[in-house]
């Protein structure tokens, strides 16, 4: 069957490792095919281990503790503390994570970097270090005059806007956006709504002040992810997507499903 939704597939998000590799790699194949040929698309990776910000040790539940106690005595302790293992305190360590992501260069110029892309992930949206560090990258580049795009098809976490979202009309807050910082232009952004009942729209990407911007197709990407990940076979249209859809949202995809045949119509009453 079809793919059922004319934009961004919410319930792909719960498949966000796999999807963000293979959108990330089809992306540079793409930008790769409009460069000018002295410009250069690369693939990158940073490598971060996201900690929990509050830093709090997590304690085992007592019941729990009584309950493993109780049972070694009745395996054959003498006493109460014979034999007994002491109970530890569990600190989070954190996850070591890799994220790529795209830089374009000047070839003839050192390979100067001109451009950075970012497909965001849950670890630049929520509190962390991982967030926190890209953070940090973010004002690197912005002071440094680079041109930054990024794109956030996730709906966990705060939109890391680089403005206040108060600026943006209420029509324009949607489940999903794209914006462009170009280093030309530092106080401005240019902003890409993107609701869930429409195509995701083709975007331009800056360059050199000598070229033409560029067209990023993220319908096509988005496509092309669903497809050669084979997930018509994994994704359940029968259950509401995690993070659930705003009730306006949620009322229009479980009509879209019903009629495509993903979801059972309702019975209609007499």
């Amino acid at each position: 069957m079809p793919r059922p939704f004319p934009g961004m597939d919410p319930y792909l998000e719960a498949h966000w490792g796999d999807v963000h590799h293979r959108l990330t790699t089809y992306l540079c194949d793409q930008l790769q095919a409009e460069l000018p040929r002295d410009l250069r698309a690369r693939l990158e990776e940073r490598v971060t281990v996201d900690v929990p910000t509050n830093g709090r040790p997590i304690f085992p539940d007592v019941r729990v503790l009584q309950q493993k106690r109780s049972q070694r005595t009745r395996k054959g302790s003498t006493n109460g503390s014979a034999g007994a293992f002491a109970e530890p305190v569990y600190v989070e360590l954190g996850a070591e994570i890799t994220e790529a992501y795209i830089e374009i260069r000047d070839a003839t110029s050192g390979h100067k970097l001109i451009t950075v892309i970012e497909v965001l992930s849950s670890s630049n949206k929520c509190a962390g270090t991982g967030r926190d560090q890209y953070m940090q990258k973010r004002h690197e580049l912005r002071s440094g005059r680079i041109n930054l795009v990024e794109i956030d098809l996730l709906r966990a976490g705060p939109r890391p806007f680089p403005f206040h979202a108060d600026l943006l009309r209420v029509d324009h807050l949607t489940p999903y956006h794209a914006w462009v910082c170009r280093g030309s232009t530092p106080d401005k952004a240019e902003v890409y709504p993107i609701p869930l009942d429409q195509r995701l729209p083709i975007i331009r990407i800056p360059l050199r002040q000598i070229d033409k911007d560029v067209s990023l197709d993220l319908q096509a990407l988005i496509d092309e992810c669903y497809r050669k990940g084979r997930y018509e076979f994994d994704l359940d249209y029968q259950h509401e997507p995690d993070p659930p859809l705003e009730r306006a949202d949620a009322r229009w995809a479980d009509s879209l499903l019903r009629e495509a045949g993903y979801r059972k119509r309702s019975k209609r009453r007499r």
